[in-house]
């Protein structure tokens, strides 16, 4: 058998693998790197120009025209006074508070939604489901929301903060795809014991289901603590309005918090470093909830999403 024989031979019994299927090269490694770094560094170096700018004194804030990048004479005194009481430590009690309860019963309303309609045979699921399914393409506007909002006395509440984006339709549609993927054997051995559905879903369902149950009170907690724009249409009461609304007429508008005025105006106190701390205190509670819920998030989002 000639050379060339033995070489298509060899290419019909062994079939060269893909591309994608290959072994990254040297090179393509380091580019990946390379771009991942650039990548991080792109999303951290903003981050760390406002971190350094809150710390910074008015004097380190002269010199660098604005904006720090390289730390000087750092000092707390920014965070000091807006924690030490006053409008921003006000709204952000508000903003915690409405955080906590709104996920709390959103969550609540969503698991027993799901439930319900990931049991075959249950009463007016399907229509339900259909209904539920409506709402993700069809809406009332803003208009009504707000003329419903005002008929149940629920203006300058913190109700209006939280009833009228208690729910997501999308999470309990993945939270119904991740019961429905639960074994009915568990299930169905349970009701042979004596279990009701209350048991049922309290001893055997939550407790399987907390990778996708982490998931989603993330998404509904993140939904409340950056919400701005039901406070800005249902509240009139500036001691009511949550940290991110404070945010707003601090950054955009220029407005100083209450009590710190005269700080500003003997330039004891930057405005710049209030505005870029007041930032800083928004993204404290998402940074420090994220890494504790990142071990469930991959697989929360997928398992849920993959049948349904």
């Amino acid at each position: 058998m000639s050379s060339d024989s033995a070489a298509r031979g060899r290419w019909w019994a062994a079939p060269p693998r893909p591309v994608w299927e290959e072994p990254p090269s040297r090179a393509g490694v380091a580019a990946k790197g390379i771009v991942l770094a650039g990548a991080c560094l792109a999303v951290l170096f903003p981050l760390w120009i406002v971190v350094v700018t809150s710390l910074s004194t008015p004097e380190t804030i002269s010199r660098a025209g604005g904006l720090v990048v390289v730390p000087r004479d750092l000092t707390f005194v920014a965070y000091e006074e807006l924690l030490g009481g006053g409008q921003v430590q006000r709204a952000a009690l508000v903003s915690l508070g409405v955080t906590a309860v709104g996920t709390l019963f959103s969550m609540t309303v969503s698991v027993l939604c799901a439930y319900g309609l990931s049991r075959p045979g249950s009463l007016g699921h399907r229509w339900m489901l259909m209904t539920l399914l409506a709402t993700m393409f069809f809406g009332a506007g803003l208009i009504p929301t707000y003329l419903l909002v005002q008929a149940l006395g629920l203006t300058d509440t913190y109700l209006a903060l939280i009833l009228p984006s208690a729910v997501s339709v999308f999470n309990i549609l993945v939270l119904r795809a991740f019961f429905m993927n639960i074994s009915p054997e568990l299930i169905d051995s349970a009701r042979i014991d004596g279990a009701g559905e209350a048991r049922i879903l309290w001893r055997i369902v939550m407790p399987l289901s907390r990778a996708v149950l982490a998931v989603i009170a993330l998404f509904y907690a993140v939904g409340y603590w950056s919400a701005w724009f039901n406070a800005s249409i249902y509240l009139t009461d500036q001691d009511m309005m949550p940290l991110q609304n404070v945010m707003i007429q601090i950054v955009q508008k220029q407005e100083p918090p209450t009590g710190l005025g005269q700080l500003i105006r003997t330039n004891q106190l930057s405005p710049l470093s209030v505005q870029m701390a007041v930032m800083v205190l928004a993204l404290v509670p998402v940074a420090i909830a994220s890494p504790f819920v990142q071990k469930h998030f991959k697989k929360g989002m997928l398992t849920g999403a993959v049948k349904g």
